[in-house]
């Protein structure tokens, strides 16, 4: 079995394009996405009516929770109160401009889709099992991540949120496998990131970069009325 997964879109409509073309050329058997559709970028409805069409299957994250449920907070680790602040703008706006049917559509959301991959049981989230705002990062303790597998009797943990795509063998069958970010990506450059995945006797992730027009995103941004401070965030691939 071959799957792609994708996450943490965050309303870059173009980034999201690109990227399911990638795709197209992959020959996977099914794309899952492991949430974060909406807030930074200006496209919210576009991204969720492209997820909708292509029946793209999608797990709830943090954003989309808030949005969905019209909180005030996202319930993101700001690093300090500019970033809070920055994030808060970004809630509002989204929240102004989603549509009513996609606000539902992000409010129904499942928080996991779990499945069986031959004889890997597989989970995916937003952020971990036990929280759809928690960070499961690369420098995770190994012993937490095998806690979390075991309680949850998976053994291949897939999620998002950190927006660094990462691959964690941690024994024999147990695997932990971070996304990465298609519309904001934290890894150091402004390409779009997602993983492909291939369950046989063992599990295969290649982690894939796609470029895109980042450019006419991070002009989209600029003129939408979000702060521009997000536009250097699409050109740097930073924080």
């Amino acid at each position: 079995m071959r799957i792609a997964v994708i996450s943490d879109i965050h309303g870059n409509i173009a980034a999201l394009q690109a990227v399911l073309k990638h795709i197209s050329r992959k020959e996977v058997e099914m794309i899952y996405c492991a949430g974060d559709l909406v807030g930074y970028a200006p496209f919210p409805n576009e991204v969720i009516d492209l997820l909708k069409e292509n029946k793209i299957p999608v797990v709830m994250g943090n954003y989309d929770d808030a949005i969905g449920n019209r909180r005030f907070i996202c319930g993101c680790d700001y690093k300090d109160e500019q970033a809070r602040a920055l994030g808060e703008e970004s809630i509002v706006w989204t929240r102004e401009n989603v549509t009513e049917e996609n606000e539902e559509y992000l409010r129904n959301l499942p928080a996991e889709i779990c499945f069986r991959a031959g004889e890997f049981e597989v989970m995916i989230v937003h952020g971990s099992p036990l929280q759809l705002n928690e960070y499961l990062d690369e420098g995770t303790k190994p012993d937490y991540l095998m806690e979390l597998l075991n309680i949850f009797h998976r053994d291949v943990l897939i999620c998002g949120h950190t927006h660094v795509p990462y691959h964690k063998v941690l024994n024999p069958g147990k695997h932990v496998i971070n996304a990465g970010s298609v519309g904001k990506p934290k890894h150091g450059d402004p390409h779009a990131s997602y993983v492909i995945i291939e369950f046989g006797n063992n599990v295969e992730v290649c982690i894939q970069k796609v470029a895109y027009d980042v450019e006419s995103m991070a002009m989209a941004v600029e003129i939408s009325g979000l702060p521009k401070e997000f536009a250097e965030m699409l050109r740097s691939g930073a924080v």
